[in-house]
């Protein structure tokens, strides 16, 4: 597969989720991904299930979200075989992902002085729980730890006394998201000073870094932000809405907006408490109420044509096999098409870039653990003669 980075070559030592989802990432924009895995189960996630499919149901769906466009290979990183093979694969990779806690790549014998004199130009990315130095760098990081002690649950879940964990495993996904972009900032870097660099990042890091207005709220304001349910934590009405027949989803993010919304359901807008976003969020119960006493005279889709012909923002809550079977989300090459070995066809979620110019990628499934050794080594000889 070509792409952006089909010249790029990605060793992925990580498991889970964080580490590689940066990878598949990578491997999305047509690096060579070269997985490696112990040989004792592999990555952990391949034994992370409800579901698993396959005929003996011993293929775990977590596994297969996140290692499409890789090869595997085993490799036992405490066996002296194992390590004069990870050296190898260093001198002739740009990129290196770990996921390991703090000083655990030390103790295996590859500190980044180490990695760096076997390559000057590796790029090197390290995601960790909580970062690699601070009073608390050390402590194991999980996705709902991380989005616990980050404050994501605290502006989660109906109100401040019932938090919730975002449903996806988001400060995984962000930090894989994070520590990609770092990694193509540090290429670019390289073709300038031709050394290779460290990027670093954390599920903590990850999820502070979209807090966004939430933390300039408290930062600059001086306000804590609190969950608000399924509405907006600054604007009214934007939000979840019942009708007839459901829910629906508003989202009124100006007075012009607000106008054509306000006389679609027969309700004053310029009456005192409506006529401003300031004085709408002030009033933010009361005029639910009043949207939702006219939404009910009506179902969802006669709604969602009425606003869409207003050129008001609103859509439907769908389940994931309805997203699925949307024909926008195929449209948009949000699901691409894989021939495994063992399950053969299969539809995966796509990436979510495209690239005018380029050519569509044909995308390779998840592999079974190790069953790219044999390749790997032909592929390293070649490289190394």
């Amino acid at each position: 597969m070509r792409g952006p980075l089909g010249d790029v070559v990605v060793l992925d030592l990580s498991r889970a989720l964080a580490g590689p989802h940066a990878a598949q990432m990578l491997g999305d924009l047509g690096a060579r991904v070269i997985k490696v895995e112990h040989p004792d189960g592999g990555d952990e996630s391949r034994g992370w299930g409800p579901p698993f499919v396959g005929p003996d149901h011993d293929i775990s769906t977590y596994f297969l979200a996140a290692n499409r466009n890789k090869q595997s290979i085993a490799v036992d990183l405490k066996s002296d075989e194992g390590k004069r093979l990870i050296e190898r694969l260093v001198r002739q990779s740009d990129v290196l992902i770990e996921n390991f806690r703090t000083g655990v790549l030390d103790r295996l014998g590859f500190p980044v002085d180490r990695l760096h004199e076997l390559n000057p130009r590796l790029v090197i990315l390290s995601i960790t729980g909580f970062g690699h130095d601070g009073p608390e760098g050390g402590r194991p990081g999980y996705d709902q730890i991380a989005q616990g002690e980050a404050g994501l649950m605290s502006l989660t879940g109906p109100g401040p006394d019932e938090p919730y964990r975002v449903g996806a495993s988001i400060a995984d996904l962000l930090a894989g998201i994070h520590g990609a972009y770092g990694v193509a900032a540090a290429l670019y870097e390289r073709e300038r000073t031709g050394k290779g660099d460290v990027v670093r990042t954390s599920l903590l890091a990850a999820v502070t870094g979209v807090h966004s207005y939430h933390g300039t709220a408290w930062t600059v304001g001086g306000q804590v932000p609190q969950a608000n349910g399924n509405h907006h934590a600054s604007i009214a009405p934007y939000g979840a809405f019942r009708c007839a027949d459901g829910m629906l989803q508003i989202a009124v993010a100006n007075e012009n907006q607000w106008r054509k919304t306000a006389t679609l359901l027969d309700i004053d807008p310029d009456i005192p408490k409506y006529a401003t976003n300031r004085e709408r969020f002030a009033h933010r119960d009361e005029l639910i109420a009043d949207m939702e006493k006219s939404l009910a005279r009506h179902d969802r889709a006669h709604w969602l044509a009425a606003l869409g012909d207003l050129g008001v923002p609103a859509g439907a809550i769908r389940s994931l096999d309805e997203v699925y079977a949307w024909d926008q989300t195929r449209s948009q090459g949000l699901l691409v098409e894989v021939d495994h070995p063992v399950l053969g066809s299969i539809e995966l979620p796509g990436p979510p870039l495209r690239f005018e110019n380029a050519q569509a990628a044909q995308h390779t499934a998840p592999p079974a653990l190790g069953q790219d050794g044999d390749a790997v080594l032909a592929w390293l000889e070649e490289r190394e003669g």
